[in-house]
């Protein structure tokens, strides 16, 4: 049972009606799923989100792919997507992502999973497809939309003065000088008005002039 499946489903992450639909040809594929769990052939994520157990597994599962199936609309951003951009050094281990929806988290068997909402206007923006190989993608932030939405989801954080970003940025953060320099201050600025935000616009302020001092 489980070899065909595992040929009508060629993805290691899939959802419940993919699978009902590889097990139509049995009187009761409720049953099957019950027993394929029980044998850990299949592994359940969260409900109706499951991947191939070790044994059946072609290649590794994608956490990243994963996160955009358990809650949406959402994409991968904020600290997950900025160790991803190589911006800043420590390995994330919680994926992050932000929504449309109400803020969540979920603890399931292959990790944690958290989303925070953001605005309708500000959601669209800087959001790039990242192809895994040719039948697999998830949806990430850009670098700046990371950067944007992990600052703006600090909301203590009071920014008043380049010199006070400049100092969350490098001190608190410890992004990568580099990645601010190739950062695009315009799109920067527009995600600051979507946001409706003065400290993206400081950012983007920011960015701009890092950008004019490397070209002198």
């Amino acid at each position: 049972m489980i070899e065909e499946l595992r040929k009508k489903i060629p993805g290691e992450e899939f959802d419940y009606q993919s699978l009902l639909d590889g097990l139509k040809e049995y009187s009761r594929p409720r049953d099957k799923i019950t027993k394929l769990l029980r044998q850990k052939a299949i592994i359940r994520v969260k409900k109706g989100i499951y991947i191939f157990g070790e044994r059946y597994a072609q290649r590794l599962f994608s956490r990243e792919i994963l996160a955009n199936m358990i809650y949406g609309p959402s994409y991968l951003s904020l600290d997950y997507a900025l160790h991803f951009h190589g911006l800043i050094p420590e390995r994330i281990e919680t994926v992050t992502s932000v929504t449309l929806g109400r803020s969540r988290r979920f603890s399931t068997p292959v990790g944690l999973f958290t989303y925070r909402q953001i605005p309708i206007k500000a959601y669209h923006i800087g959001i790039d497809l990242v192809e895994l190989d040719q039948d697999r993608h998830f949806l990430m932030a850009i670098p700046e939309k990371a950067l944007a939405d992990k600052i703006q989801s600090e909301r203590r954080l009071k920014l008043r003065s380049q010199a006070g970003l400049r100092e969350f940025l490098l001190t608190n953060l410890r992004i990568d000088p580099g990645g601010l320099v190739n950062m695009n201050a315009q799109t920067l600025a527009q995600i600051a008005a979507g946001y409706e935000s003065r400290k993206l616009n400081l950012l983007s302020d920011f960015v701009k002039r890092l950008g004019e001092k490397v070209e002198v």
